[in-house]
């Protein structure tokens, strides 16, 4: 699977998944659920790379002494808003605003995506921003939100 960047714009942001072949209804419905989990830990504050206590303690978590007033301290890493996942032929993409979540939620979809594709459903390329040509984003207004996300 290639992973490619195109233009960031974390507060407007397009994630583009080209499948090996058309997606099938079991393979859309896995690629909604990736997307619409990583979303949710993104909306709960899971991707604060200010606050990776247990990352920064290495493998010997024994008696590990977590710091609660620490990770009072880190600013808020929140995800604010996630459209619809649309597809056509193989392609796939959903609009994200990534809010003041931190690169770490980018390493952490394309880590899921490379283990989808490698097990799951294969993958050609996933790209991370920027709009196709053949297939335009309107300007302007964001996509609809997801209901139960806002």
């Amino acid at each position: 699977m290639k992973v490619q960047f195109r233009e960031v714009d974390v507060f407007n942001l397009w994630i583009w998944v080209e499948f090996a072949q058309p997606p099938d209804t079991q393979a859309r419905q896995y690629l909604e659920e990736i997307f619409s989990s990583w979303f949710l830990l993104g909306k709960l504050g899971g991707f604060n790379a200010e606050n990776l206590q247990v990352q920064e303690q290495g493998y010997d978590l024994n008696f590990f002494p977590y710091d609660n007033q620490a990770g009072d301290k880190a600013m808020q890493a929140v995800m604010h808003n996630m459209g619809d996942v649309e597809y056509r032929d193989n392609w796939a993409r959903c609009w994200f605003d990534l809010g003041t979540s931190d690169g770490l939620a980018l390493d952490v979809l394309i880590n899921a995506l490379r283990q989808f594709s490698r097990e799951y459903v294969p993958l050609k390329t996933v790209i991370v921003g920027g709009v196709n040509p053949d297939w335009p984003v309107e300007r302007g207004e964001p996509p609809s939100p997801l209901l139960g996300y806002v």
